[in-house]
């Protein structure tokens, strides 16, 4: 494989809540029928902060990549904080991360957000690959750190089943020998199913001031019929472009990370490429949809757990609300 820009993945780190909310449980609390939410979602059990913040989870996460990296937060250059949900509208996550990094120190690191969604791991991964160039930037950290219990609908049976909480966190290293980096990268957006998966209130067009909280309003929406329908129409072609000039294609990759969206996503993926020889990575049973933290999760365990070794391929990809399809390739 041809590595256009080297970096290397050093470190990971990984945060779950203590709290865990089985399915079982969860089915009770919605009076929904015995076994409904594994049949139609594909998850068992997720975890719910108990009290935890997003910095606060993202900080558990970082400092666990830090440590595996064998870095301390001051040899770090930029960090990322690559989420959709966020403790506070302004200022920006990234900043309060740094502040629960601090401990009494005097951290003035660079530090900024990436929002694409349920993609946001993959498009930081992509900017921090860019910007390693072994001189103003030779190390990055990304974190995404996902609460999505608190803004969930009891109404909404099938999005209020899927999710759950935790966050994930890698530390990008820049390799002047090339022996690790990014082969390729590639985003497409589809704004035809803008708002097949939404949040319609807290912005300016249903600010707050003008609507009062409503769960039906403040929580997240998705058509997944015709999310689906899309992603059918648009997944098979994107990857075809994705993998053109390449060496290699999506059958021969060793690991496989995509984002944990649903059951039928997932499905659809496998039954789109069944020939498929490496590993198709997978923790949606016990995890839930992470959103963004999704990702970095399931990459976290497939190196803590020697599926992912160094010199193999992996692809992290998946599909996100805009609606939007997002992968990196690299060679760890």
């Amino acid at each position: 494989m041809n590595i256009i820009k080297g970096c290397r993945i050093t470190g990971t780190g990984k945060y779950l809540p203590s709290q865990v909310v089985t399915s079982v449980e969860l089915e009770k609390e919605l009076d929904l029928p015995a076994g409904w939410i594994e049949k139609f979602s594909g998850v068992k059990e997720r975890r719910y902060a108990a009290g935890e913040t997003n910095a606060d989870m993202a900080v558990h996460a970082l400092k666990q990549a830090l440590e595996n990296a064998d870095i301390s937060m001051e040899k770090i250059d930029l960090l990322i904080s690559s989420s959709v949900t966020f403790d506070y509208i302004l200022p920006y996550q990234a900043a309060l991360i740094l502040k629960g990094l601090s401990n009494g120190r005097k951290l003035n690191t660079p530090s900024l957000d990436i929002n694409s969604s349920c993609l946001s791991f993959v498009t930081a991964f992509d900017v921090a690959a860019g910007l390693l160039d072994g001189k103003k930037f030779k190390n990055i950290a990304i974190v995404s750190s996902e609460l999505a219990s608190t803004g969930s609908d009891p109404g909404d049976k099938e999005t209020c089943s899927l999710f759950g909480d935790g966050a994930a966190a890698a530390i990008l290293t820049w390799d002047n020998e090339h022996q690790s980096g990014l082969v390729k990268s590639m985003m497409k957006t589809y704004p035809e199913g803008f708002y097949y998966s939404i949040i319609r209130g807290g912005g300016n067009v249903y600010h707050i001031k003008y609507n009062p909280y409503d769960p039906a309003l403040h929580s997240f929406k998705m058509d997944g019929k015709k999310l689906l329908r899309l992603a059918i129409a648009t997944v098979p072609t994107y990857f075809d472009e994705f993998f053109n000039g390449t060496d290699v294609n999506i059958e021969d990759i060793d690991v496989i990370i995509t984002h944990q969206a649903s059951k039928a996503g997932l499905g659809l993926f496998k039954n789109l490429y069944p020939g498929l020889k490496g590993v198709l990575y997978r923790n949606l049973e016990t995890h839930g949809n992470c959103i963004a933290a999704s990702i970095p999760m399931c990459l976290h365990d497939t190196i803590e757990k020697g599926i992912l070794k160094r010199g193999q391929s992996c692809l992290l990809t998946g599909t996100a609300a805009g609606f939007a399809i997002g992968s990196v390739l690299i060679k760890y």
